[in-house]
């Protein structure tokens, strides 16, 4: 197994797929087994695309948006076009891309995805051992429990929710099977190397808590029978603004301020998913991106500058601790909440990403919610979250 990965700020995309592919080292060696695409919405995506396609061939091709560009260890490019290529050469090792409209049920529409990939790898009736999801945000619950029905609650899935540069609805996505704006891509990994992967935050809880009370879907209404946005007003000290007559969009302050839902438990220690308050409504509720059920605590969870600074290359040290040696290569999903609250200071988590791995080529992506699987669980929808995909080097 080799891995690669190259990074372009070209603001054309055929100028951009010329670049990567040169950065892959493309014109020596045979395509790749296995590529992943990520890109800021800069970019025109229908020659993204078609590019990429004629670029790569037949290779199994899995593209999705990225907040303002990707960062890897070639660097950081988020100028709003910056792009990015993962790419695994593993002829012994099976992989295979599928993709589709998420349409109106996109519990069905993730089935018949990882279904088609399974096929396309030529292992179906198999369990892979990574599937790299990337869905359009919204439905993303709806999206892993169809992948589970599948897969069963033990695969690993992991991934990153499509983003755009300023959540307007501009993300999209693509795949064997076309470009999609509200749709989803799958890939699943058969690799002859071992897969680590690690999924946590930089938060902690600071102590008010509360059960949902009333709830539908990602509104929260009320908590402990009170009006949600009096409620987190008051948890988070006035960083949550007071109800006003329009909506309030909340997502730059709560980025250090969301709440969090205990969903298991590591040597005693809770392990809480992060949901972020998107809007204050004038009704009282808040919008979110993650879906909540009534009788759910919530947790008001703070984060700092600095912890949050300091996950990503403490999440990369665990996944290569667990891989058991060395790294060929790594695929990074950190939150474009957390990117956006320290854009200044993004150096500083690429540096610790890139000491933990090493020599390793790597590739991260921004996104507006976060798929993994937390230590002994299942894989979850969350926000505000990092993981750290690991493939193992083939001397580890």
């Amino acid at each position: 197994m080799d891995i690669r990965t190259a990074q372009s700020q070209a603001g054309a995309a055929r100028t951009a797929i010329a670049e990567l592919c040169a950065g892959l080292g493309l014109a020596d060696r045979p395509r790749p087994d296995f590529v992943a695409l990520h890109f800021a919405v800069g970019l025109d995506r229908e020659e993204l695309a078609l590019a990429g396609r004629v670029a790569f061939g037949d290779v199994p091709l899995h593209g999705g948006s990225s907040c303002l560009g990707v960062m890897g260890s070639d660097g950081i490019s988020i100028d709003g076009s910056g792009s990015g290529a993962f790419a695994i050469w593993d002829p012994d090792g099976s992989y295979g891309t599928a993709s589709a409209p998420l349409g109106e049920d996109p519990q069905a529409a993730a089935r018949a995805v990882v279904l088609a990939a399974l096929v396309r790898a030529g292992r179906p009736g198999e369990l892979p051992d990574m599937v790299w999801v990337t869905a359009s945000p919204g439905r993303e619950e709806a999206v892993l429990a169809g992948l589970r029905s599948v897969l069963g609650s033990e695969t690993l899935i992991v991934g990153g929710s499509a983003a755009d540069n300023d959540v307007s609805g501009q993300w999209a996505l693509f795949g064997p099977d076309g470009l999609h704006r509200d749709g989803i891509v799958v890939s699943v990994l058969f690799p002859t190397q071992p897969i680590a992967s690690v999924y946590q935050s930089g938060y902690a809880p600071i102590g008010p808590s509360g059960v949902v009370t009333r709830a539908e879907g990602r509104k929260l209404i009320e908590i402990d029978g009170q009006s949600a946005a009096e409620v987190l007003h008051h948890w988070s000290g006035g960083v949550v603004p007071p109800v006003g007559p329009e909506p309030q969009s909340i997502l730059a302050p709560t980025a250090l301020w969301p709440l969090g839902r205990v969903v298991r438990h590591v040597a005693n220690v809770p392990f809480h998913l992060i949901v972020h308050p998107a809007t204050v409504c004038p009704d009282g509720s808040v919008d979110l991106f993650a879906d909540v059920s009534v009788g759910d605590r919530l947790w008001q969870m703070r984060g700092t500058t600095d912890s949050i600074l300091g996950r990503a290359g403490a999440v990369a040290a665990a996944a290569r601790a667990n891989v058991g040696g060395a790294a060929a290569g790594a695929l990074v999903v950190y939150c474009g909440g957390c990117m956006l609250s320290m854009r200044d200071r993004l150096g500083e988590v690429a540096q610790g990403v890139t000491a933990a791995l090493g020599d390793a080529p790597w590739l991260g992506v921004f996104t507006f919610g976060e798929q993994g699987v937390p230590a002994g669980d299942e894989v979850r929808h969350g926000n505000l979250m990092i993981s750290c995909s690991v493939l193992a080097a083939p001397d580890a």
